[in-house]
């Protein structure tokens, strides 16, 4: 690969919704002519609303679709380009990888169907919490687990990727991981404090419906609450609903 140039990372079809990727860029192979699409997404644990594979899916569904009329053209399939979409999930149970793509089973006969089954790639990376050892089995996943690390410190940080890696740490590097280590800090805290929020916020739901179960009025509950009438009002339909 030589070169990397960046997109848009917005992506609006018409009557297909607006979907906003973490980073893409073209990426253009040894060869100087072909190009791919890689798009890089990061995510703090897996969700618990949908499969985040259905998602990659629908990511590179999208960036196939998104070529029209700016990679090819009218019927000019052939100039699809590759899409790569990277997943590097953190916060798994495991150190994990694994590659999804097409394939083709012969269900009668052997033609040989020309096309390209590598035009949709994704790549599902699990991050563990714990930093793997240094292994050979290990290397990317050691490497993104020590910069992602909110454990580590910068220094430990720095040293591993200088000693393990050869990374050479020029000076805008060494501001990017600072950069990194301190938006960690504040995931963290933030994490924190919307942790209280939440408990407390919890709690007052809790008492608020113990009672209005035990056939408290608005007003009896405002009182003893502080909170003001539609507030309660507010919990008890939630609630209730």
């Amino acid at each position: 690969m030589q070169r990397i140039v960046g997109l848009n990372t917005e992506n609006s079809e018409i009557n297909e919704g607006l979907i906003r990727f973490d980073i893409i860029f073209y990426v253009r192979m040894k060869d100087g002519i072909s190009q791919a699409i890689v798009n890089l997404e990061a995510q703090k644990g897996e969700p618990v609303d949908y499969h985040i594979l259905n998602r990659a899916v629908f990511y590179v569904s999208r960036l196939i679709l998104s070529q029209k009329e700016r990679d090819f053209v009218k019927m000019n399939y052939n100039d699809i380009r590759r899409v790569y979409s990277i997943w590097v999930c953190m916060g798994m149970d495991e150190s994990s990888m694994a590659y999804v793509h097409l394939t083709k089973d012969d269900m009668l006969g052997s033609s040989p169907w020309e096309g390209g089954l590598d035009l949709l790639n994704i790549v599902m990376i699990g991050i563990a919490d714990e930093l793997p050892e240094h292994d050979d089995k290990y290397e990317l996943h050691r490497l993104l687990s020590a910069v992602l690390s909110m454990e580590l410190s910068v220094d430990e940080k720095l040293g591993i990727m200088e000693t393990e890696y050869g990374i050479l740490l020029e000076d805008k590097i060494r501001e990017d991981v600072v950069t990194m280590c301190n938006l960690s800090q504040g995931i963290r805290e933030k994490g924190r404090t919307e942790g209280r929020i939440e408990g407390r916020a919890e709690g007052e739901a809790r008492v608020i419906m113990n009672m209005y179960h035990n056939n408290f009025t608005l007003e009896q509950i405002t009182l003893a609450t502080g909170k003001s009438v539609e507030e309660v009002d507010a919990v008890i339909k939630s609630m209730v609903a």
